[in-house]
């Protein structure tokens, strides 16, 4: 599995993934690198991302987004490609859109500060 999907080394300490995930995938949205496909691939897995962890309780209004909730989420993603092993590309893909997107979402909500 590429390095890019492991959880944390031993550099890293146990915790919240978001910061580690910011680092590691955040660069991918800035810079002229940037194409329009993957950025509304991106926009597309932030959507599913919200409505997963948003659309909770009887009346399914949106709330605001929690910092353990997509830590949880994101933990959960990682371990789910960890068990996985190898990546095929299509897999490889929807990991990278998926966790970029995370990414997004924990900036754009102020979830990255402790």
């Amino acid at each position: 599995m590429p390095d890019e999907f492991r959880r944390r080394s031993a550099q890293q300490p146990a915790g919240c993934p978001l910061p580690w995930i910011a680092a590691a995938f955040g660069p991918r949205l800035a810079g002229p690198a940037v194409e329009p496909g993957f950025v509304a691939a991106v926009d597309q897995h932030a959507a599913a991302v919200r409505e997963l962890l948003y659309a909770q309780g009887p009346e399914l209004l949106p709330r605001r987004l929690d910092r353990t909730e997509l830590s949880d989420y994101a933990l959960g993603l990682l371990d789910a490609l960890a068990e996985s092993g190898r990546l095929d590309r299509p897999a490889y893909e929807y990991a990278v859109h998926r966790l970029t997107a995370v990414c997004w979402l924990a900036r754009e909500h102020g979830l990255l500060a402790p």
